[in-house]
């Protein structure tokens, strides 16, 4: 329950997306602690004679508090209530608490307080019990000279191992016992790192690969990908979407777009089908809280104007989804359909004046006239008028000729690009339509392969493939984009040839077949122990071998950098002067200060994300929940997320200025925990961004410096 609440919106796009691998240890995706159970029981209803009395026994868990009964009585439609608060006590009670979240190698105070509600309880022994992800399990005495309550520390301290950690605190007083259980997310706040090998494999020859594991244990996975195409590294991509941790329209959609086509190209068992329809669900159900009351979809939940791109790009998904046979939320295809319709309409090349919008103008509006021939609602005349426009980019004509494709005038649509060419210069746009040079050279893959012109589609195909593959970074709009076209290519017509093959990972060679176009196999990695794997070819056709290791390194990334951004750090107290954050007295409020500058080189900056992750002993201090108003003035960001431990914060930048956000926060817990990097980008241009390295940090018990 408490994801819901200080979730909000962005709180469940982190447990939404989950694909491949064995969940283990996923934190929200996986194993999660339930740190906050709610105490909350619903019987009945009853049926009351008149003059009756009833009762009722009400097993309760280990709560300490007072509860409130309620009870809710009816008939012929008329209603009655009443209710009682009772405190909840036994002669011995115990109450501990840990941070929300905690992470390896940190050291933490368990604080535990004993209370003694009756005066025969005199000596207590109190014992503390931890899992594998705690050293500090240990036992203590107090005695009490009259009723009243004690506390006492312990030391934990959290071993580099990323899971579900418990804690059970016991207490005893003769024949008086009490317990009290913790469940902790024991997390890593660093990225993922990932480094692959690959290889062409000629028809019976063999390929063997040492490898070592690159993360700490409980993180590192191993995915073999076999191909007869070149490699797409579905793993690799399709991981970076679904843990991305931003969940504006592009990026929700982006998560979840591509998996609707997994089955075309690869083999996919009962498991990863329930994964794919969980994540599909989840995406639909979010994409409905991004509609505006005239049908268009925000960039942001919180949003009072239609993303145009965002509104097409969304709507291509949940086209593509209905078709896969998910349901769409009642009126969302009929509200969105008649935005769509009227913007097409009124749709100008001259209606909106903003430099931001570049030339994609004219591609905004084939792809979203695309998207309503696929809703099998063509706007023909809108489609004739946008043909008959000079000057308009060659991407814009291929997305054209896919709406005539499917308007059903395919003549129409090969007389568009006849000759075309698909070379595409390289850009990378901020925002509007997210574009890059990779997107739009997908969005021509895609366009080519509807048209059934997957000769012609072999040189595109192959760059595209390229992208995908290699090393380099790319945004989430064209690493979805390029994995969809990808997808419809390889299993548009069905007659890939078989791959056939023999691999060992360290179990035994195994045989395998399949008449998809990828092949993808979990090595099941152990802990850090090292290994090889072996592939050979047993088919008649080269294939395509990659293995992709991914793993959360112990330590971030611990330099500093300012690319055509910057960015400055402060701590201050609530009086505004800058502290020293290496140690902390407990119970002492702070702000955390961040000042981003926009040095001009490039621009306008749009769509920036600022990642603060907090030491696991900080509590953040969520404003928006009570009202409270920093003394301190700052920027206010176009929307912002803050989760248990971490507040993403988005904004755009103009040419030249700073824009300052500040976060309240409290030293909540003795220990010593780590602050993670501070990290500021472009979410569509990674040439824009600026980081500064992470720390140890204290929080101490006051006077003990």
């Amino acid at each position: 329950m408490y994801d819901f609440v200080m979730g909000a919106y962005g709180g469940k796009i982190a447990q939404m997306f989950s694909i491949g691998g064995d969940g283990e240890n996923d934190g929200a995706k996986g194993n999660k602690a339930n740190r906050f159970k709610p105490m909350v029981k619903f019987i009945g209803p009853f049926e009351l004679g008149s003059g009756d009395n009833r009762s009722h026994k009400i097993k309760m868990p280990r709560y300490v508090g007072s509860v409130r009964t309620m009870v809710i009585a009816g008939q012929d439609e008329a209603y009655g209530w009443t209710h009682k608060t009772t405190p909840v006590r036994k002669p011995l009670m115990v109450l501990a608490t840990l941070p929300r979240v905690v992470g390896p190698g940190e050291s933490v105070k368990l604080p535990v307080t004993v209370f003694a509600m009756e005066k025969h309880v005199k000596n207590v022994t109190v014992e503390v019990k931890a899992n594998k992800f705690f050293k500090g399990s240990a036992k203590k005495s107090i005695t009490f000279s009259e009723i009243g309550d004690q506390v006492v520390n312990f030391d934990l301290e959290v071993t580099k191992r990323l899971g579900v950690g418990k804690v059970k605190i016991i207490v005893r007083s003769g024949k008086e016992k009490a317990e009290y259980d913790i469940e902790i997310d024991v997390r890593n706040p660093n990225p993922p790192v990932v480094d692959y090998f690959d290889v062409v494999i000629e028809p019976g020859k063999s390929w063997t690969q040492d490898y070592s594991p690159i993360g700490m244990s409980g993180t590192n996975k191993g995915t073999l990908e076999i191909s007869n195409i070149p490699p797409i590294d579905f793993g690799r991509r399709l991981k970076y979407l679904t843990q991305y941790p931003h969940g504006c329209i592009e990026q929700t959609t982006s998560g979840a777009f591509p998996q609707l086509f997994l089955s075309n190209v690869m083999e996919v068992d009962a498991k990863m089908k329930t994964k794919i329809s969980t994540n599909v669900k989840g995406a639909i159900k979010r994409l409905k809280t991004f509609q505006l009351p005239n049908g268009g979809l925000g960039y942001w939940p919180n949003s009072n104007e239609s993303s145009e791109w965002g509104t097409s790009y969304a709507g291509h998904f949940l086209l593509e989804a209905e078709k896969k046979g998910y349901k769409l939320p009642i009126g969302f295809k009929a509200n969105w359909i008649k935005y769509q319709r009227k913007t097409a309409r009124n749709w100008s090349p001259k209606s909106r004046n903003n430099k931001y919008y570049y030339s994609s103008q004219d591609l905004v509006q084939a792809y979203r006239l695309y998207t309503l021939a696929l809703a099998k609602k063509p706007q023909l005349g809108a489609m004739n008028r946008l043909r008959e426009k000079t000057n308009i980019s060659s991407q814009t004509k291929w997305r054209l000729a896919a709406a005539y494709v499917l308007a059903g005038q395919p003549e129409v649509a090969k007389k568009l690009v006849y000759k075309l060419s698909t070379s595409v210069g390289n850009y990378s746009e901020l925002s509007y339509s997210y574009g890059s040079s990779d997107r739009d050279r997908a969005m021509i893959l895609e366009t080519m392969s509807l048209m059934k012109e997957r000769s012609k589609a072999i040189s595109i195909m192959k760059e595209v493939s390229g992208a995908l593959s290699s090393r380099r970074w790319m945004s989430t709009q064209s690493t979805a984009y390029c994995l969809i076209a990808m997808s419809k290519f390889a299993g548009g017509d069905g007659t890939s040839k078989e791959l056939s093959f023999n691999y060992n990972v360290g179990k035994g060679s195994i045989k395998a077949s399949t008449q998809k176009a990828v092949a993808q196999i979990d090595m099941k990695l152990k802990g850090n122990a090292s290994g090889k794997v072996t592939v050979k070819n047993n088919g008649k056709g080269i294939i395509y071998a990659r293995v992709t290791l991914e793993g959360v390194p112990e330590t971030g990334d611990q330099t500093s950098a300012s690319n055509n951004l910057k960015m400055n750090i402060r701590y201050l107290n609530m009086k505004g002067k800058e502290i020293d954050v290496t140690q902390l007295d407990q119970g002492m409020d702070f702000i955390a200060e961040v000042k981003v500058t926009n040095p001009g080189i490039l621009g306008n900056y749009k769509e920036m994300a600022l990642t603060q992750i907090f030491p696991s002993g900080w509590e953040i201090h969520n404003s928006r929940m009570d009202g409270f108003t920093s003394v301190h003035s700052a920027d206010i960001p176009t929307y912002q997320n803050i989760r248990d431990d971490r507040v993403y914060s988005y904004f755009d930048l103009r040419r030249s200025k700073t824009k300052t956000f500040r976060v309240l926060l409290n030293a909540a817990y003795l220990g010593k925990f780590y602050l993670p990097t501070v990290y500021c980008t472009a979410m569509y241009d990674n040439k824009i961004n600026a980081r500064k390295p992470g720390k140890w940090v204290e929080v101490i018990k006051p006077g003990e410096n």
